[in-house]
């Protein structure tokens, strides 16, 4: 079989482990955006010409989707997989856009993070793990999705922190499941063996068409750490930018992996 028909392993996630980190992450949001002003609300972000306020109705819409979900009728099966979905979610960008837009502009953001962490913790204790949702992007299982809703929390953290300045923390947990499964989406995305990207402490993925390495020290290596690499997958930073400051090490003649960024946009 060819590295390019390979298929990637299917990484699995502790269920338990992955409610505990939405529910952490979230209250990690919710205490930074409750020290936010108006003035702070109408900061610009990286997103487009989201602001601030914006960018924190898309956390409540995106994460309050879970219990809004699991009120409705369950699908009769799965169409999106896990590793489906950093792929499917740049179709309905312009909806999600819409409809951010229009939450922001009729509620006020911390009350709307704080309705969607009580949601969120009345709904998830009876929902079983494998309940098939409806989601923007297909009909997943509940444990897949949360783990989506982790890299939404991870990833946007990120940049309410970007857009403040405030030292917003990450839960150990969130971070090591978006760490993995964007490091994944990599190896879908540029399948084969000859290059390894290592993400320490949470991730090491085999990519790119080529001679497959089997033992020894891998000829072609990048590795960063975590942050970096998140920013990386989802396009807040670049390749260039990142091995100029020194945050990206590369070696070996085919371990230039900028033109497979960013995994998801």
């Amino acid at each position: 079989m060819s590295s390019a028909a390979r298929k990637p392993r299917v990484r699995q996630y502790d269920p338990k482990k992955t409610r505990a980190a939405v529910t952490a992450q979230l209250e990690q949001v919710r205490r930074a955006v409750a020290g936010l002003g108006p003035e702070q609300f109408a900061l610009p972000t990286r997103l487009g010409d989201w602001t601030v306020r914006d960018l924190v109705a898309h956390l409540a819409m995106a994460v309050g989707s879970v219990a809004r979900n699991l009120r409705e009728p369950a699908p009769p099966r799965v169409a999106t997989e896990l590793l489906d979905w950093p792929f499917a979610t740049a179709p309905v960008a312009a909806g999600i856009d819409a409809d951010t837009r229009a939450l922001a502009a009729a509620h006020d953001p911390y009350e709307l993070l704080t309705h969607t962490a009580e949601e969120l913790t009345e709904a998830l204790p009876g929902a079983a793990d494998d309940r098939i949702l409806t989601t923007r992007v297909g009909a997943m299982r509940l444990a897949d999705y949360l783990v989506t809703r982790c890299i939404e929390l991870v990833v946007h953290t990120d940049d309410l922190a970007a857009a403040t300045g405030a030292e917003i923390p990450y839960d150990r947990q969130a971070q090591a499941i978006t760490t993995r499964l964007l490091a994944d989406a990599l190896a879908v995305k540029a399948p084969g063996g000859s290059v390894e990207v290592r993400v320490p402490p949470f991730a090491v993925v085999q990519c790119v068409e080529g001679p497959k390495h089997t033992r020894g020290t891998p000829p072609n290596v990048v590795e960063t750490d975590p942050l970096t690499w998140i920013r990386l997958a989802t396009g807040r930073t670049t390749w260039a930018v990142a091995l100029d400051a020194a945050h990206v090490s590369a070696s070996g003649e085919r371990a230039d992996i900028g033109g497979q960024l960013p995994v998801m946009s």
